[in-house]
Order: C-alpha cells, then structure tokens, then sequence
C-alpha cells in the first residue's frame, strides 16, 4: 500500500481551516483519540516519536472540530496504521513525499454507536508547497512533517463527514436524547472506541482516554 502512495494526488492543505460546514452544524465533538498500536514506518523513512505523532493529530483534529457547537456530542477515534516521513533526497530526482495512512471511526455520543459500517482508511500526503516540491526530507525535521500530515488528516476527516451529511440529521424527538447525553454513554463509546475482532480494532477499542480540558468542557456542555 505504501508503495503506491506517491502515484496519488495530493490532499487538501489543512493549514487554514477555512469556513465553517453548513452540513456539520449539528456537530460538537466530544472526545477524539489516537492509538497507534503496530503503526508501520514505510521504507525510506524517518522514524517517527508517535507519541508526538499521536499529540499532533489530536491537536489539529481539536482545532478543526472544536469550532462547531451543534447540539449532538460525536466522538472521533483514529488509528496510525502507517507512515512515511520522507527523508533526504535528490531534489527533482529522488524526493520521497510524508504520507500517512490511518483508520478512523465516528461514534454519535447519544446513540452509543459508531456510524459507519467499517473503518474508514484513509491515505494522507503532505501539502506540496515550496520547500516540499523538492522533497520535505531537505527542509522540514520530522516533527514539522509530522505537523503538515495532521493537519491534512484533520481536514481529510471532515470532508468526509461532509460527504455523509445524513450522519448529522438531528430528528425533533432525538434532540433531548443529545442534549441529556450522560457521562455512562460517553464513557461507553470511546471504551468501545472500534467494531470488530481485529487486532487493529482491539487497540482503538483499548485505549486509555486521555485526559483534555478542551474535550472535558465541550462533553460537559451537552
């Protein structure tokens, strides 16, 4: 899979947020984790601290989301499956591009279900820009990829939430089921965190829910 990473187009810059999604204005995001349990470096790569990795993404997906104060709580869980943090190389010859692919799901707090059917993989390139054209590896250190690929997987997950507006629907008689959202359902769905029997599943099911004062407020004003 990572073999053909450079033969695909690249994504959104997700630097800028840009306005608001009219299709995402029932949306508050409660909780968002990343695991990143068994993540795969790719070959030619750097290796990546996950950790910080995992910090980044979460920041970038808060910093996205955290702007919308609809009336229904939905929690996002995300899984590093693999990655390539391009490493020094000929300019215009040889110069690998950051990639990222990662598995996401999205819970709907009230209902205490995930809302697609399997996880959603998606492929993450890094923005091309000046300094990226002749490969990130000659100008950027890891952490700074690792800084461009979050922010690309953030607006990555909210095209794609706007490509299932239906998710977002608040029927009238589902509204006080959102408002009252209780501590024992939100608890529920990110313990659950995934679906099915898969180690990969197991890991985003698994994972300890971190402690954020930002998602702390935004599940309590529910």
């Amino acid at each position: 899979m990572l073999a053909t990473v450079g033969l695909l187009a690249a994504c959104a810059n997700g630097a800028q947020l840009g306005e608001e999604r009219g299709e995402l204005e029932n949306f508050r995001l409660c909780y968002n984790i990343v695991t990143t349990n068994d993540a795969v470096q790719g070959p030619l790569s750097r290796e990546a601290d996950l950790e910080v990795f995992s910090d980044l993404i979460r920041a970038e997906v808060d910093r996205r989301f955290g702007r919308y104060d609809g009336d229904r709580l939905y929690h996002i869980a995300i899984h590093i499956d693999a990655y390539v943090l391009a490493v020094p190389g000929v300019p215009l010859v040889a110069s690998p591009r950051s990639a990222l692919i990662m598995s996401v799901n999205v819970w709907d707090d009230a209902a205490g279900e995930v809302l697609n059917d399997e996880h959603k993989q998606m492929t993450v390139l890094e923005s091309l820009s000046g300094s990226s054209v002749v490969g990130s590896g000659l100008t950027q250190s890891a952490e700074e990829q690792m800084q461009t690929l979050s922010q690309n997987a953030a607006i990555r997950i909210e095209n794609w939430l706007v490509e299932n507006p239906q998710w977002f629907e608040t029927a009238a008689d589902g509204d006080d089921a959102a408002s009252d959202a209780d501590a024992e359902a939100t608890d529920e769905a990110v313990g659950e965190a995934a679906g099915d029997d898969t180690a990969e599943d197991d890991a985003l099911a698994e994972a300890p829910r971190p402690a954020r004062a930002a998602s702390e407020d935004r599940c309590a004003q529910s």
